[in-house]
């Protein structure tokens, strides 16, 4: 496989927009967590208790893949020196690295959107537990 210094910039835009859109994320949920600490001081429940929980471990989620997409988009940028630089052999191995960690960061993304659905759910059964009373 031929690489050139062209190739790995041609990541820049997905890894951009991917980062923005886990961004976006972290804010929503940050914008949730504030939301639930209000409602769980006024009136403690069980399923606030499982939410607050279930945002727990998103927050560990998205950390994890904003950092693995962070560290892709480092690697395409070391990738691009090595290339610059003539360490062809050097750049092809970053360039790999980085395409993995990609793959580990939408991974970590499938998790969280996972767990955010498990997180709907929740809400929607005592919605309809309230509804059936």
């Amino acid at each position: 496989m031929e690489i050139t210094l062209t190739t790995p910039a041609l990541l820049f835009p997905a890894v951009s927009l991917l980062l923005v859109a886990y961004t976006n994320r972290f804010v929503a949920l940050g914008s949730r967590v504030r939301a639930l600490h209000s409602l769980y001081k006024q009136k403690p429940d069980d399923v606030l208790a499982g939410q607050i929980t279930n945002l727990k471990r998103r927050l560990i989620l998205i950390r994890n893949m904003q950092g693995c997409g962070v560290a892709s988009l480092f690697c395409c940028v070391v990738c691009m020196f090595a290339l610059f630089w003539g360490f062809i052999l050097v750049g092809k191995i970053i360039f790999g690295l980085g395409l993995m960690l990609m793959m580990v960061s939408l991974g970590i993304s499938m998790q969280e959107i996972t767990i955010s659905t498990d997180a709907l759910n929740l809400e929607l059964s005592a919605m309809q537990g309230k509804a059936g009373k």
